[in-house]
């Protein structure tokens, strides 16, 4: 039968400080590896990008719930905030039937249990897509009108060849190697 061995206890201060240095020594290299990674640029400008686009995000989902959509619901066929519109596809329990509508909100649909497909809330977000879409689209342009050496929006073309995407300032495709002013053409 082995026996572990004894350990001292003068040996056991010696390597619980030699293993202290261990783990204090491996988080300095943690910590400065993260820090190198975090404070990269491309990381801060990623970071600070993403947090002005959900800032940005946010005034224009407000522009289109409070000041666009409020005076499309005044149009005679709509009746209602767009962001209300739903139909029932199967009631609940407690439908309705003699007002001809059976539920006024989608709120009080689903706490009835019925089905109900929330087509304005997906109208409502759908145009809230197309405003973020439209408003960094310009924002974008604007940047690389006035102030951007590297442009944001890329030109491309099809290569008339290959038929892949390439800059629409190429002289050359990057798939096939074409040239885009017709010299292979020429050639045969």
């Amino acid at each position: 039968m082995n026996k572990m061995p004894r350990i001292r206890l003068e040996d056991s201060t010696e390597l619980l400080r030699d293993v202290g240095d261990e783990v204090v020594e491996r988080g300095k290299r943690m910590w400065e590896g993260f820090t190198d990674f975090a404070l990269q640029d491309n990381v801060l400008e990623v970071a600070v990008g993403l947090i002005i686009a959900a800032a940005f995000t946010t005034v224009v989902t407000s522009f289109v719930s409070e000041i666009l959509l409020p005076p499309l619901s005044l149009l005679p066929f709509v009746h209602r905030n767009l962001d209300e519109k739903f139909a029932v596809l199967k009631k609940g329990p407690h439908y309705n039937f003699t007002n001809g509508h059976g539920y006024n909100t989608v709120d009080q649909a689903t706490e009835d249990g019925a089905v109900v497909m929330a087509y304005g809330m997906f109208i409502n977000k759908l145009l809230n897509f197309a405003g973020v879409g439209l408003a960094l689209y310009i924002v974008a342009a604007l940047y690389d009108r006035f102030g951007g050496s590297d442009p944001i929006i890329k030109h491309t073309i099809k290569c008339k060849y290959c038929r892949k995407r390439i800059s629409s300032r190429a002289k050359r495709c990057v798939n096939c190697t074409s040239w885009q002013d017709g010299r292979e053409e020429r050639m045969h």
